[in-house]
């Protein structure tokens, strides 16, 4: 069984639950399994310090996560574009990594959910995707061939998969938008199983 990273920080629940669509499909391939981790705040103006150990939900993540996974699906709610302060904060920790090419050839792809429809979501995906570049990694996208993303009405993208949360972060993830993350979790799979026997 061969296990696939699905990294991500959520402050109001839609990216988590992103998360879990994403590592079901990630599931559906035989010998893969996800592994969910967070990471925690970093600003103590803006939230109560985290403790060390999540009260609830998935494990904080750790650079042996990165080191022992055959691939990354990554995770944020777009801020003003970008990804969120604990994500960045945390990959800009894996400088270890870099130095020993840890990641390089590891496939990942990357969600995000935002407020609006044009809140920046695919400058968001674009963000994270820059750290992954540096690191080696090969990008997996959501190609056209996935119905959902011509039809959706909502949260979709090519560059990976996106979710409208609405002006009060809590409208429901859309049929398509829970389509595409499940088809992006697949895809990664298949292709993280496929490099990994390539490289034994």
């Amino acid at each position: 069984m061969r296990d696939i990273l699905v990294l991500y920080y959520s402050r109001h629940g839609a990216v988590a639950e992103m998360a879990n669509h994403i590592a079901r499909g990630i599931e559906k391939i035989d010998g893969a399994r996800a592994r969910l981790r967070t990471v925690p705040e970093v600003s103590p103006g803006f939230d109560t310090p985290q403790a060390s150990i999540p009260s609830q939900g998935p494990p904080y993540a750790t650079l042996d996560d990165l080191r022992e996974c055959v691939g990354l699906a990554l995770g944020s709610p777009t801020r003003f574009g970008n990804m969120a302060a604990p994500l960045k904060y945390f990959l800009d920790g894996t400088s270890p990594l870099w130095l020993s090419a840890g990641l390089v050839s590891k496939p990942a792809a990357v969600f995000t959910s935002s407020s609006s429809m044009h809140g920046g979501q695919e400058t968001t995906l674009v963000s994270m995707m820059l750290p992954l570049l540096h690191h080696g990694m090969v990008i997996v996208g959501l190609p056209y061939t996935e119905a959902a993303l011509m039809r959706t009405t909502g949260g979709g993208t090519p560059y990976g998969a996106s979710h409208v949360a609405g002006a009060n972060s809590d409208a429901p993830i859309a049929r398509d938008e829970k389509e595409l993350c499940q088809a992006l979790g697949t895809r990664l799979a298949t292709v993280a199983l496929a490099l990994a026997r390539e490289t034994g």
